[in-house]
Order: C-alpha cells, then structure tokens, then sequence
C-alpha cells in the first residue's frame, strides 16, 4: 500500500496553495522511511512486552480459539467448544487469524496474542499512510504516534477481543476511502465496502459507525459529478453486502440440526442476533447491562473512560474545525478537506452514540474513535502550524493547546497518587506552549515550540500506556480499563469499581494451562447446587474476577479437577459440560479438553435443550457436569440450562473434587 502522490513538506507558512492534496506529487523526505520504522518497532516491541501476562486475556473468545485449532466447523462458525454446541455472541471473522496462528504454532496464549499484535501495527502503519496521502509525511507519522500512544489502543492491541480486528478493518475502509478523494474510481469504492463488510464479521454493527463520515467525505469532495458519486456509494454498499453476507448466507442457510447454535441470539438466527443483542439491546435496554460511565453528553469526559481515549478529543475537534475553514477556497474536489470531513463526521458520530447508548457498553468499546481522533490531530495540526503566520490559526492552536493541557489535568487529578508531578509538569509546560504558539517566531524556536506542544499534549496517554503495558489484564472487558486505578469509576453501571487493579487485573499472571491461569475461572465454588450463581458487587449474579466462594474466581481450576477432565477424555465429545461460559472455559482451557458451555456466554441460551443433553448423555457422549455455573441475568429457573442443572442433580449422585462438585454422567442414573 505505497503512495504514487505524496505531499513536500518543504512548504513556507502562509502558503495555502501548497497544502497537500491527495493528487499532489511531491518528493519523499529522507527522514521519513527511518522515522516510520522507528515507529513501527517500537509499537511492536511496545505491544510485545510481557504480552504472556495476559494469559487467556478474554477466556470465552479463547476457548473458541482453542476450539477452531481443533474443529473446522468450529473454526466458520465460532464455536465455544469443538463439540459445536453453542457460539461466540459476535460472527466469527476476529477470531479467524488467531485460530490460524494455533493451528500453525500450536495453541498458546502466545500465539493467540500475537496476530492481535500484529493487527495493531498494521493499523498504525496503514493509518499513516491514509493520513500521509491526504495532508503530508509528517501529519501521516503524527497520526500514526497519536494511535499507538492511545491507551485503550495499547489495551485492544493486546487483547483477545474483537475490537483489533474492527479497527484495523474501518482504518482500511478508510485508506481505500482516500483512493477514491484522490482519483474517484470505482474500485476504492468498492474496497471501501468490501471492508466494512469484513468489519460487519468482526464485529457486526458497530462497524456502522463509521459509515456516516465515509459517506460524507466523499458526498462532499469525490472527483465525480454528484449522480456518479451516488452510484459509486451504492456500489460500495453492494460490496459490504457480498463481503459481509457469503457468511451469513452460507451460515443461516447450513441445516440448524448439524450447526451449533448462533449464541445471543433469541431464535438461533444470525439476523436476530445482529439486530437484537448486538444491535438494540447494545442501544437502549431496560434489563441488565454492564454500562461505563452515566449516558449523557458528558460521559466521555467522565472518570471511566477520560484516561481511556478523550485527552485529545477536544483539540482533534478544534484543528478538524480549523482545518477545513483553512480549506475554505479550495476546490470541491480538495481531497484535504474531504478528508476532514471524512475523519470529524466518524469520531462526532462515534462519540455521540458511545456518549447516549444505554444497554451494554464497555471502555473498550471506544477504540473505534481512536483513528478519527489520530487522523484530526495528525491532519489538522500539520494544516494549521503551516498558516501560523496568521492570527487566528496560531488563536486556534493555542486554544487546542489549552484543552489538552484542561482535560491532561483533570484526568491526571483523579488518580493523585499516579504519577503525581505529572499533572503539573503538564500544567506549566503546556501553558508555556500555548503562549510560545500565539507569539510568531520561525527557525528554530518554532520547531521547539512544536517539539514542546507535542510533549506535552502525549505526556498524559503515554503514562497511561506506559502504565497499561506493565501489566497483564483478563476478562471478559467489563472489569478493566487501561491506566491506572480510578477512584469512583464504575465500571459495570453499578457500585463503584476500579481500573485494571479491579478484578480482572492479571498482574504476574501464571503461563496458560497452568493452574490459576484463566481470570474467569469458577475456582472453588463451593457444593451448591447446579448451576448456582456466584455473588457479585452490587448483588447481580456472579462475574468474571469477582471473587465469591472459597478461593475466588482468580484462582483457576483445581488441579485434581483437570486432571480428573483429562482421565479417558477420549472416549468423550464432552469430557466436561457447566452452565455458561464462564462455568465451561476456564476448564476447557486448563485441561485442553471440550467442555460444554450450556447456555452459551451466561447460561441462558437454549444450547442445548434439556432434551438434547439427555440424548448426549444416553449415547456416552457427556462424562463430568460440573456444578456451580454462572447463571446470568438472561436465565431463569425456566431456562434450559437451569431444567439440565436440576435433572442432573436429580438422577445423579454428586462427589466434591477439591471443593467442585461434579457429577460422573457416564455411569446408570438413580
């Protein structure tokens, strides 16, 4: 993906003409191939470091992982075990590199993490490139920093989530978006959508989110007259259709009786699942949902996700303005301001719906701003240091300044005993910064004055980064955030929690397969009955990392438990079956054996019936029910999961192995 047009950065301030257009032709500065695999390794070596501290990270995708190194079913659909039971509650697509890398290396935390490494240099790398084109080498490199240092970027680049792969894919939609800004012909279009399409897999709708600003940008600059524009959109639209829908076709159309159950969904149907637990339910719901923060316009700037992705929000919104009023006499087709638009429509609709959403909503969740904000900073702030001979872009980009510096010292406040000088190092530097930018100057002291506002504007992400690569972190993303501990953020929409000190801190996590490896391990949960929840902070049923029972969640599976799943495992599908993933993974990954998850992620998906486990377990194909599963707020006492729970309890005889209750469904029923 190399630029055949790149923008001199050789440009005297004042010079309007001479701000890049994507058509422009122009010299590649020698600094920039070294200054860009500077970059590059040290985002790689960064996201590297200690990456076995992680562990599992997520243990409900890793067990899917685990399971599609085994299966190839398991592999196109997501399956939580290689029996093929139930899904993953997202369509498969994230999971896919991971899965590759175990069945090549052999599967271990290690491999699992590594594409997700390598997805986040690639989207640094790729967003340089898509900003380098519109706006100049140096904006394209800034922008590429920007991303890297982006605490909850340094978070999902090293996690098991989805959201790496979504990123990675809507940065690459909006490369191939770009293209089209510059020569306006169909195939970037089409690559366009192909690419949300792809992003639809990752991560279903969510991917919408940046649709708006694609199609803005190139409504607004596009090189064609308007109907070819319309009908070019309508082609990349096609293209999300064929590139997200071979999947969903070819899955709704498999035969329901030879495919696992499509997890979330309410009728086993992908198009339910998409539309209701991945669509509505995400929006607005009235039941139980972790949420970040309070929904209203000022959540993003609140303590739950400030430290998360919003130091730069205000001063990418305030160069993205003054960018394109610098624009403001190009032509229709400046691929420059096309590129503003493109960028400032995604992240004010991305921060608007994270801002009102009032169903399940993650920190992590936020990492779709992220290129937008690097892209605003990167691009705007190149556009506006050219002008500084003029008043009012050097008023801009004091103000700029200012935010940083406001929003550096009151997210930095809320964690006094972190990093305390900080705060005011940023303090005094960035105001002398701002003054230094209002004053004009050139030479030398404006290449410091632009050295210290960079410094400055990056001193607070990159302590948060700094501090999230020193430590390992699990769950499922409810229970951590990048940074630092921060006092009163609530983490689940509930009672107070804490940052990735909480519970799903993983620091000096044990190697994979080892005991205690696995946050969302059921541990030790005591002899109560089938399929009991565990108790969890403000009296919901229990959660990954929250302790609850003797020996906590944390602890992982009893050795004498795994060894127990190991004993003629092959003589089962299912050497093990609990209620939920979260009852099911953690033994799956420690013993390396299928463990039905009934239930799907929380026990409350018809997966399977009642019906269907008995005739599992009549044909011998079920050895260990494991008691004590996770019953979420979606199960009830009328859930299959819980009607399974009971019969077991009722026509088999329970022993305690190492404080588990399992049940040997291989001998005759009483």
């Amino acid at each position: 993906m190399t630029e055949t047009a790149s923008a001199t950065e050789v440009v005297a301030p004042g010079s309007l003409s001479a701000a890049p257009a994507a058509r422009q032709t122009g010299s590649r500065p020698r600094w920039e191939l070294p200054a860009l695999g500077l970059l590059l390794i040290i985002t790689a070596v960064a996201y590297c470091w200690d990456l076995s501290a992680t562990g599992w990270g997520n243990d409900f995708y890793a067990a899917a992982v685990q399971s599609g190194t085994q299966s190839w079913k398991a592999f196109f659909f997501g399956s939580l075990d290689p029996g093929n039971i139930v899904t993953v509650d997202k369509t498969p697509l994230s999971l896919w590199p991971m899965e590759l890398s175990g069945r090549i290396f052999g599967f271990s935390s290690l491999s699992m993490l590594l594409p997700e490494v390598v997805l986040g240099v690639a989207s640094v790398a790729l967003l340089r490139a898509s900003v380098r084109r519109s706006f100049g080498p140096a904006a394209g490199l800034l922008a590429g920093l920007v991303l890297a240092l982006t605490p909850v970027a340094a978070l999902m680049f090293r996690y098991n989530n989805p959201d790496a792969m979504l990123t990675f894919l809507i940065i690459a939609a909006a490369w191939a978006m770009t293209r089209a800004l510059g020569d306006g012909r169909w195939r970037w279009l089409a690559l366009t959508g192909a690419f949300i399409g792809l992003g639809f897999l990752a991560k279903q709708l969510q991917v919408m989110l940046v649709v708006p600003g694609l199609v803005l940008g190139y409504l607004v600059a596009g090189p064609p007259r308007l109907g070819k524009r319309l009908a070019q959109l309508c082609a990349a639209g096609v293209a999300v259709v064929v590139s997200a829908g071979w999947w969903v076709l070819a899955a709704q159309l498999w035969p329901a009786s030879s495919r696992p159950y499509f997890g979330g969904s309410q009728n086993n149907s992908i198009l339910d699942l998409t539309v209701g637990y991945n669509g509505i339910q995400r929006l607005d719901t009235s039941g139980f949902g972790p949420r970040a923060g309070t929904p209203g316009i000022t959540r993003l700037f609140g303590p739950e996700l400030a430290g998360q992705i919003t130091w730069l929000v205000p001063a990418a919104l305030v160069l993205g303005v003054a960018g394109i009023a610098l624009r403001g006499r190009a032509g229709r087709t400046d691929g420059a301001r096309g590129a503003l638009v493109l960028w400032g429509v995604w992240l004010v609709v991305a921060g608007l719906v994270f801002s009102f959403m009032n169903g399940t909503f993650h920190q992590y969740y936020t990492l779709t701003m992220a290129p937008a904000i690097a892209a605003l900073i990167g691009g705007g702030a190149v556009l506006v240091w050219r002008e500084r001979d003029r008043v009012w872009p050097r008023a801009a980009l004091a103000v700029s300044m200012l935010l940083t510096v406001a929003m550096a010292w009151v997210t930095l406040s809320r964690t006094p005993d972190f990093v305390p000088w900080l705060r005011w190092v940023v303090l005094v530097a960035g105001i002398v910064a701002a003054v230094a930018v209002v004053v004009p100057v050139s030479g030398r002291v404006s290449a410091v004055v632009l050295g210290l506002a960079i410094l400055v504007g990056l001193a607070g992400p990159v302590s948060y980064t700094v501090d999230t690569l020193a430590s390992g972190h699990s769950g499922d993303g409810g229970g951590f955030a990048a940074g630092p501990q921060v006092p009163g953020a609530s983490m689940f929409g509930g009672p107070p929690g804490g940052g990735h000190h909480g519970g799903g801190h993983r620091g000096g996590a044990q190697l994979p397969g080892d005991p205690g490896a696995g946050s969302q391990a059921p541990g030790r949960p005591g002899t109560g009955a089938p399929g009991a929840g565990m108790p969890m902070p403000g009296g919901a049923p229990g959660g990954p990392g929250h302790g609850g029972g003797p020996g906590g969640w944390d602890q992982g599976p009893s050795q004498q438990v795994v060894n127990l799943l190991k004993t003629d495992a092959g003589r089962f599908i299912w050497p093990g079956a609990a209620v939920s993933s979260h009852g099911a993974n953690s033994y799956q990954l420690a013993a390396g054996v299928p463990v039905m998850s009934i239930g799907g992620f929380s026990g409350g998906d018809p997966a399977p019936t009642l019906a269907h486990f008995q005739q599992y377990v009549a044909q011998r194909k079920i050895h260990y029910f494991i008691a004590g599963g996770f019953h979420g707020p979606d199960s009830d006492d009328n859930s299959e999961s819980a009607k399974i729970a009971a019969w077991v309890q009722q026509h088999y005889t329970a022993k305690t192995v190492d404080g588990v209750t399992m049940y040997d469904l291989s001998g005759a029923a009483h």
